[in-house]
C-alpha cells in the first residue's frame, strides 16, 4: 500500500497541480470526495492560479487540515480554532524546511513568462522543488494529524 506522500507525488506526476495532489492524497484517509477535492483545489496550483503567491502544496495542506478538523469536531468554533492552530504550526515547520511558503521565492522563476517556464523546465524545478514541497507538506500534515 502506498503512503500518502507517494500518492501525492504520483498524482502530481500524473498532471494534477501541487494543491490538488496534496489535498486529494488525503481523500481516503480523511473520508472526503476526491472529485470535490480536485475541483476545490484546481485554482490553487502555481501559487494560486500561477500568481506564485502561497505554494499550492501549502494551500492543499491547509485545506486537508480543515477537513481533518471538520471531521474531528462538531462545533465550528473548535473546527476553526484547531485548524488555525495547525495552519500556524504547519507554516512554521514548512518555513523551517524551505524558508518560505511563497511559490515565486521557492522556484526563483516566473511561471507566467516564456523565459521563466523555460528556466523551470531546463532546471527540472517541478521535480527538484515542487515535489520536495509536496513531500514536505504531506509529512507535516501527517505529523500534525497523527
Amino acid at each position: 500500500m502506498k503512503t500518502t506522500e507517494e500518492i501525492a507525488v504520483d498524482l502530481f506526476k500524473g498532471d494534477l497541480n501541487c494543491s490538488q495532489s496534496v489535498l486529494t492524497a488525503y481523500s481516503e484517509k480523511f473520508n472526503f470526495d476526491k472529485g470535490l477535492g480536485l475541483s476545490v483545489s484546481c485554482g490553487f496550483g502555481g501559487g494560486m492560479g500561477r500568481l506564485q503567491e502561497t505554494c499550492g502544496a501549502v494551500t492543499g495542506a491547509f485545506m486537508a487540515l480543515g477537513i481533518y478538523n471538520c471531521n474531528k469536531y462538531s462545533d465550528n468554533k473548535d473546527r476553526k480554532n484547531n485548524t488555525y492552530s495547525m495552519v500556524r504550526d504547519f507554516d512554521k515547520k514548512f518555513k523551517t524546511i524551505h524558508t518560505s511558503t511563497n511559490c515565486r521565492e521557492l522556484l526563483n522563476a516566473d511561471l507566467i513568462t516564456p523565459e521563466g517556464q523555460k528556466y523551470i523546465k531546463e532546471h527540472n524545478l517541478h521535480e527538484v522543488i515542487c515535489e520536495k514541497c509536496i513531500k514536505s507538506a504531506v509529512q507535516i500534515v501527517d505529523e500534525l494529524t497523527n
